[in-house]
């Protein structure tokens, strides 16, 4: 264990620091830059002067989320409301749209398992709010129920009852003052899901995991998800594409793969979305011609990163403009950092 320093050389130490601290400003201050400023927790009492005070502040917080909730719900619950009931009608204890509220809920409320939202959310306090705020929730299902019903579901007009909420608020204009250069930006990202070593369906795809020396075939599940991603950090899911086994080339041996999914995907986003005008957000992974191919046919903008080993000749063709010729140039400060930005427009590629 060290010794600690005396008095003196701890009253040093925090001088230096101060030192430091105002020669850094001034670096700062000559390069332009604004420091970042980061807000300090109050140090002050509690405002609340009684608990009723509280208790009505914390009533108006759950009210003004619930306002939100509800703005966006008749919308959703109606087309819910359409689709087919695969249940059998004598046994039917709660409405569709009851069940789907209730799985809508424990979503929102971040429950992490079946048990834990049967347990939170049959308390009777919490039960009775729930029924005030909501009262076409008459009784609590069990989550179990809810369980059966989206394992029967036809789950592809759930998602359709989604992309309609979302065309409502594009007709509302919502998202207007999030657009870039007009368009409404969309991140395509493949995402895994769940992985093991027993082999549940035929659509898991496979890959071996391990050394040389204890091999295994493990099966896991991934997914290529399209999220509406607003500037303000909001994400909002449109649609989502599962990466299927059978979907590969069988007769190359070849699985499914996040780039056959992204064709299949970028098809059924035109079809929902027909004449909006999108700017797709893409990673590593795309800059190939018939992904480029398909945002040109669909008249979408686009945006891919680009590896340093991607498309060596668009690099070498870049860095041959950028030398011999002034480039486009954009600087701006973010924080307290100096950014700089280059770039060549027009550069053929096939």
């Amino acid at each position: 264990m060290g010794r600690r320093g005396s008095s003196a050389q701890i009253k040093a130490g925090r001088k230096e620091l101060r030192r430091m601290r105002e020669r850094l400003r001034e670096r700062q201050r000559a390069c332009a830059l604004k420091p970042s400023v980061k807000p300090t927790i109050d140090n002050g009492l509690c405002e609340y002067e009684s608990a009723e005070e509280e208790q009505e502040e914390r009533q108006q917080a759950v009210i003004d989320k619930v306002a939100v909730l509800r703005g966006l719900l008749p919308t959703v619950l109606c087309r819910l409301a359409r689709i087919p009931d695969p249940r059998q009608p004598k046994k039917i204890k709660h409405k569709l749209t009851v069940l789907m509220l209730y799985g809508i809920l424990a979503f929102v409320l971040h429950t992490s398992s079946r048990r834990e939202a049967n347990r939170e959310m049959s308390r009777p306090v919490f039960k009775d709010n729930l029924m005030l705020l909501f009262p076409d929730l008459q009784s609590i299902p069990h989550h179990d129920t809810l369980m059966r019903l989206l394992d029967r579901i036809e789950v592809e007009q759930i998602q359709e009852a989604l992309i309609e909420m979302v065309r409502s608020m594009i007709g509302k204009r919502k998202f207007h003052r999030y657009l870039i250069a007009g368009h409404y930006p969309i991140a395509i990202d493949g995402t895994q899901k769940m992985a093991g070593y027993t082999l549940w369906d035929a659509q898991y795809l496979q890959r071996n995991v391990g050394d040389e020396s204890n091999r295994r075939e493990q099966y896991y599940v991934e997914v290529v998800e399209a999220n509406l991603a607003l500037g303000n950090g909001m994400s909002i899911p449109l649609m989502s594409e599962f990466l299927d086994y059978r979907q590969g080339d069988g007769g190359r041996e070849k699985q499914d793969s996040e780039l056959r999914a992204f064709y299949r995907l970028a098809e059924r986003l035109r079809r929902a979305f027909p004449r909006l005008p999108i700017l797709l957000l893409l990673d590593g992974l795309y800059p190939v011609g018939p992904a480029m191919e398909v945002c040109r046919k669909y008249r979408w903008e686009f945006m891919i990163v680009l590896q340093d080993n991607s498309l060596p000749r668009v690099w070498e063709e870049y860095r041959l403009l950028k030398a011999i010729g002034p480039v486009e140039e954009h600087r701006m400060t973010w924080g307290d950092r100096e950014q700089r930005f280059h770039w060549v427009n027009d550069i053929e590629h096939e």
